[in-house]
């Protein structure tokens, strides 16, 4: 069974601009944070992960789809599951709802590339990274 990892988030005064209507660049925030809990939730908080595997998850693409206008105060869920794995690189997906409501307010994925912490030169995704992140893999149709 695939799962998506979901936190909840509010819209902040500091997230809104003067319509109270949610700045594009506060999502990004908010997936970070849901990027963050997902590898901690897997036992790869980074502070682990970097140490351990040796490697940094540079972000090479960022693409979101806006749906709705979150407003100030809004409770958000933001959803993160892994898309696919490449031999280098990881999808992941992103998707944001206000709690409790099924409509999209926006999707995202970022496309992470593996480098080795010293170089900077591209890496295979390591082995423990693919197996701790198995549970939220959600194939999509594209």
């Amino acid at each position: 069974m695939s799962l998506k990892f979901t936190i909840e988030e509010r819209v902040r005064w500091g997230d809104v601009d003067a319509a109270r209507i949610i700045f594009y660049g506060a999502y990004i925030r908010f997936f970070e944070f849901a990027e963050t809990e997902l590898f901690r939730a897997v036992g790869l908080p980074y502070s682990v992960m970097f140490d351990e595997l040796d490697i940094w998850l540079p972000r090479a693409h960022l693409e979101c789809d806006f749906r709705r206008a979150a407003q100030l105060d809004d409770l958000l869920e933001v959803s993160v599951y892994v898309g696919r794995f490449g031999t280098k690189s990881l999808r992941l997906n992103f998707e944001v709802r206000r709690k409790g409501v099924d409509e999209l307010v926006a999707e995202a994925h970022f496309i992470l590339v593996a480098v080795r912490r010293d170089t900077f030169d591209s890496v295979p995704v390591p082995e423990e990274l693919k197996s701790r992140l198995a549970p939220y893999i959600v194939m999509s149709d594209e």
